[in-house]
């Protein structure tokens, strides 16, 4: 096991209109003792935008935006600009994020240089109905695809929405490499029920035949599908993986169907340096679950969902949303989360 210390709570909602309903699911990006938070804010009606927060140190907050810094301002992202990633490559700040149009919820795309200034790129994970989509996923090898990626078609259709041409695939949890590999960007991103990857260029280059031929090959980029009790429900990325000595250290979410409903667990997961899209290793026991009243009981129970991590020394530090309420922090030790790692078959 994995000794984790729950440091509580060191951010929630306030009284201004933008961020007065809940503060969770933080973008993290560490520049030193520095901590940058670009952390999911929701007013009433579950409208969401993105609020900064920065941080000395790995919990003492100093500074705090009045106003969100990303604003709902395209169609595509009308109802809620959702738990941002962040990462800097090169000199440039990437924040990838769900864009909620209050049907479709969908990757979306924003580069900064000094996160002040934001420029949206728009959807950037696939533009198919769920018609296309199940046409396209059954070209794959069917010995190889977990049943769920159909099942995703037949939750739809069961409520009579893949009917609906504007009814597009959700697709959630974009999260990327902190660096290019092999000279390419990397991302993980979830078409339930599990985790995949994308290589590319440009980002010119997720056209939509790209994303078409994508999917009549997508057992091909499957990193992670759902495997224990703990994630048996289905999985997403967390915060952009880690690069160790070992390999990618990948901290993600796994949901467990019980008797009382969803439980979020954290999860930790190993995949190779040069080639992410093999696993090593990953734990078969959550890393942390939701044990504390304030993780127990929140707009959503049950649900610890880590986005972001700092690392000071050997102590990693793991930011996560708490009940779609909150933000979060647990530290552990790096050296002994991947020793327990690579003990793993």
């Amino acid at each position: 096991m994995v000794t984790i210390e729950k440091l509580g709570i060191i951010m929630g909602p306030t009284d201004k209109p933008f961020e007065n309903n809940g503060v969770f699911n933080p973008g993290i990006y560490q520049e030193g003792n520095t901590i940058h938070v670009l952390y999911r804010a929701v007013e009433h009606g579950n409208y969401s935008t993105v609020g900064y927060a920065k941080l000395e140190g790995p919990t003492k907050l100093v500074e705090r935006q009045e106003q969100p810094v990303i604003r709902r301002d395209f169609e595509y992202e009308k109802h809620g600009i959702e738990d941002p990633r962040i990462v800097k490559i090169e000199d440039t700040y990437y924040i990838t994020y769900t864009a909620y149009d209050g049907v479709n919820a969908m990757g979306a795309l924003a580069t900064s240089k000094d996160l002040i200034h934001f420029e949206k790129h728009g959807i950037i994970t696939p533009h198919v109905n769920y018609n296309e989509y199940e046409s396209y996923v059954n070209c794959c090898d069917h010995s190889k695809l977990n049943p769920k990626y159909h099942q995703y078609y037949n939750l739809f259709a069961q409520i009579g929405l893949v009917s609906d041409e504007f009814r597009l695939l959700r697709d959630k949890d974009v999260v990327l490499f902190p660096r290019k590999i092999n000279g390419k960007f990397v991302l993980l991103h979830r078409i339930w029920p599990g985790i995949q990857i994308v290589e590319f260029e440009h980002w010119k280059d997720l056209t939509e035949s790209f994303w078409r031929e994508y999917i009549i090959n997508l057992v091909d980029y499957i990193v992670l599908d759902p495997k224990d009790i703990f994630e048996v429900n289905y999985i997403g990325a967390g915060g952009p993986p880690i690069e160790t000595e070992y390999g990618w250290l990948l901290i993600y979410h796994g949901v467990q169907e019980t008797t009382k409903g969803k439980t979020y667990h954290a999860k930790a997961a190993l995949l190779q340096l040069d080639n992410p899209k093999i696993e090593l290793s990953r734990l078969p026991f959550p890393l942390f679950s939701p044990t504390k009243k304030w993780e127990m009981e929140g707009k959503v129970s049950n649900v610890v969902f880590p986005t972001g991590h700092a690392l000071f020394g050997n102590d990693l530090y793991i930011y996560y949303g708490v009940g779609d309420k909150h933000i979060a922090v647990a530290k552990l030790d790096i050296n002994e989360l991947l020793l327990e790692l690579r003990k793993q078959p």
